[in-house]
């Protein structure tokens, strides 16, 4: 019966909080680029990757419009 104590409890460690603190680390980088880019567009002279991904994101935008 110990033996199968040690392995539930493995199990749970190693997947239930592993997968949780996977999608905490997830979740704070996409929070941190979301920032990031918001600071961007609120800048007087916007980086030229910012400019070039909203642009695309523009035209991408209007040709789903006119379909």
């Amino acid at each position: 019966m110990d033996e199968l104590w040690n392995i539930m409890i493995g199990y749970f460690f190693g997947f239930a909080l592993g997968v949780g603190c996977a999608l905490a680390v997830m979740y704070t980088i996409w929070t941190g680029g979301y920032k990031r880019a918001v600071e961007h567009s609120l800048m007087p002279d916007p980086p030229e990757r910012f400019r070039t991904v909203r642009d695309a994101a523009v035209r991408k935008q209007s040709g789903a419009a006119r379909h």
